[in-house]
This record gives structure tokens, C-alpha cells and sequence, in this order.
């Protein structure tokens, strides 16, 4: 069975940093592509910042480049976000979702985390 389990999140004044994990088991996390989504109220879903576990290719949103790092541990199956420089506007419920294919693709989905800032 795919898990994908995030957690990490929390409250944060503006400016802050937060590290958000994405523990994954169930499949082989080497042929699988990470990605982190978030979706504010009244938002639709977003794509943040995804990782290939294979070659290392990454992506990020243009609102989150030069604050956000995804980072990728093959050895303990997790993938994390580092995230700096936080906003009021980066509140979001935060997921993480696998696929084998697609780089930011999402045929797996995982419970969210919710990360609050305060200005």
C-alpha cells in the first residue's frame, strides 16, 4: 500500500522557516518523482517544488524560488521542503504526492500539513 505522510507544519511569524517532511513507503521511492502541492481556502491547488528521486531534477513555483529548497533522502524514502523567508500568502494546507512517470505528476496523494503565517 503507497503511504505518503507529511508533517512539519505548523504556525509561523512572517519571515520564518519551516521544514516540511514527506515520509513515503509502499513503492520504490528511487523510480518515483516527489512533489509538494498546497491549496489555500477559496485557492485552487498549486504545484510548490517536486523532485525526481532518480536523476535529481527539480522544479519550483516561481512564488517560492530562492525561499524554498526541496531536498531529497533516498536512503530514509523522504523528501523534504525547506521553507524560508515565509509569507502570509505561503498559508496553505501543504501535500505531497508521488509519481512514477511525471515530475511533479500526483497519482498518489498524501494527508496535508497545514502551515500557518502570521504577519
Amino acid at each position: 500500500e503507497v503511504q505518503l505522510q507529511a508533517s512539519g507544519g505548523g504556525l509561523v511569524q512572517a519571515g520564518g522557516s519551516l521544514r516540511l517532511s514527506c515520509a513515503a513507503s509502499g513503492f520504490t521511492f528511487d523510480d518515483y518523482a516527489i512533489g509538494w502541492f498546497r491549496q489555500a481556502p477559496g485557492k485552487e491547488r498549486e504545484g510548490v517544488s517536486c523532485i525526481s528521486s532518480s536523476d535529481g531534477s527539480t522544479y519550483y513555483a516561481d512564488s517560492v524560488k530562492g525561499r524554498f529548497t526541496i531536498s531529497s533522502d533516498n536512503a530514509k524514502n523522504t523528501v523534504y521542503l525547506q521553507m524560508n523567508s515565509l509569507k502570509p500568502e505561503d498559508t496553505a494546507v501543504y501535500y505531497c504526492a508521488a509519481d512514477p512517470y511525471i515530475l511533479c505528476g500526483m497519482d498518489y496523494w498524501g494527508k496535508g500539513t497545514q502551515v500557518t503565517v502570521s504577519s
